[in-house]
């Protein structure tokens, strides 16, 4: 499985909240975020950043997904309500 570091993304996130006056929590660090993190390692990152300003390496899953897949799945959808809509017609 591919996967992605944030970690420089969290702390850019938390030290733009610092610089501004705030306390990260994890709401404002998870709102702030390009990159979907799961809220554990949100934690995870805060508490080391509380401890010592640091944090700790965290990675989260790349979508495997290409844009070719994403089309045969949506054309396949296409094609499966355009049978359920001519079947409703006939009936």
């Amino acid at each position: 499985m591919l996967t992605k570091d944030v970690t420089a993304e969290l702390e850019t996130v938390m030290q733009s909240l610092a610089d501004q006056g705030k306390e990260p929590t994890v709401a404002l660090v998870k709102a702030r975020l390009s990159t979907p993190v799961p809220m554990p390692a949100i934690i995870s990152a805060l508490k080391g950043w509380k401890s010592s300003q640091r944090i700790p390496k965290i990675e989260v899953a790349k979508p495997q997904q290409n844009d070719n897949d994403r089309i045969a799945q949506l054309e396949q959808q296409v094609a499966d309500l355009m049978r359920r809509i001519e079947a409703l017609e006939n009936k």
